[in-house]
């Protein structure tokens, strides 16, 4: 039995959407969102109805009929604390979303259209690998001020992918690998993948610096940033996530224009760049510790991981702990895909949310 399965992720700029039967896909694209388009729109909230109906033309054009699909799924948005695989959308989860999200994020709209389109084919709707699932176990996630705790964020969905197409790859159980994941992209995160949970997270916010993520910073000269701006918070953070990494240094966030420096002789561009090849290899060093350096492989994956002059200096750096393995490429919808298919396989259950109270992941 094949089944037919649309996959929804929405971005800042854009919806991707893809029909796949079984693995193959029968067709992607990127719904472009100008900005003129989205002005109109206060709250992201509020774009719902024009990404909605987006879809369903597309859909049409492909002369596609919603009720031939098995599974529509959306990319996971900002819920609160999840375990990782695939949650039926309900009721819970919607009001979640459209109230209450952790974060106001275009990624929150996945699960609202997925679940209408849903209704229409008369079939179920899942989210899958969302970005706030959360596995870390308690000793990671103390830190030096009671009051913060390290929580888990991060690109969950490719990189928990690409941890289970290395396991398959090589007729491996995921849950019988012990892996180091990284994800480097506009922002990075890395992620330590260990009896078939992700029981460790570096999050963008405290790891490497990436080409726009500021990342990790010296805490006492983050206060004194905090101080010159006014204790701005919005605009801190704007600093931090968009205004940061390689587009602070050098006045890009395309690596490819950074290695156009370097071939051209830009001294400070080749210093820059191979410190951020350092920063996210320090960093999956520190994973390494948590499991005493008993690691299998560390797997590369994102849209740096194409750059082999980036991917050349971690894999020097990091290879005495464990074989290193360059997997580009988000992936995401393939993953999402994937995820909904092994649910329709029987080969994974799909969990049911509960609200801002739901069965926690550690």
């Amino acid at each position: 039995m094949t089944y037919k399965i649309l996959a929804i992720n929405p971005g800042s700029t854009s919806t991707k959407i893809a029909v796949y039967e079984d693995e193959k896909p029968l067709f992607v694209e990127s719904l472009e969102h100008g900005r003129e388009s989205l002005a109109p729109f206060k709250e992201i909230i509020d774009q719902y109805e024009l990404r909605r109906d987006m879809v369903l033309a597309t859909l049409k054009e492909h002369g596609l009929d919603p009720r031939g699909l098995a599974a529509v799924v959306g990319r996971g948005g900002l819920l609160p604390p999840v375990a990782a695989g695939a949650y039926e959308v309900n009721a819970a989860m919607i009001d979640q979303l459209r109230h209450r999200p952790v974060v106001e994020h275009a990624s929150n709209l996945g699960a609202l259209i997925a679940d209408e389109i849903a209704k229409i084919a008369g079939v179920r709707a899942y989210i899958y690998d969302s970005v706030t699932v959360d596995e870390m176990i308690p000793l990671v996630k103390i830190t030096g001020l009671p009051s913060m705790r390290r929580i888990g964020m991060g690109h969950n969905l490719n990189m928990r992918a690409s941890a289970i197409r290395y396991a398959k790859e090589r007729n491996k159980r995921y849950a019988e690998l012990t892996l180091i994941v990284a994800h480097l992209g506009g922002g990075s995160t890395l992620s330590l993948h260990h009896q078939g949970r992700m029981i460790d997270m570096i999050s963008d916010d405290e790891g490497p610096f990436s080409p726009e993520r500021a990342g990790g910073l010296p805490c006492f000269q983050l206060v004194d940033l905090m101080s010159e701006i006014g204790g701005d918070k919005k605009r801190a953070m704007k600093i931090l996530r968009s205004q940061g990494g390689l587009l602070a240094h050098l006045g890009t966030t395309d690596a490819r224009a950074v290695e156009a420096m370097i071939d051209g002789g830009d001294e400070r561009a080749a210093l820059v760049y191979e410190a951020m090849a350092l920063n996210i290899a320090k960093n999956a060093a520190k994973l390494a510790v948590v499991v005493n350096g008993r690691v299998d492989a560390v797997v590369l994956t994102g849209g740096l991981v194409y750059s082999k002059r980036l991917s050349a200096w971690i894999t020097e750096r990091i290879s005495f702990i464990a074989p290193v393995v360059l997997m580009p490429g988000e992936n995401e919808m393939d993953s999402l895909a994937g995820g909904v298919l092994r649910v329709l396989r029987g080969e994974e259950t799909a969990k049911t949310y509960v609200g801002s109270r739901s069965e926690p992941a550690v």
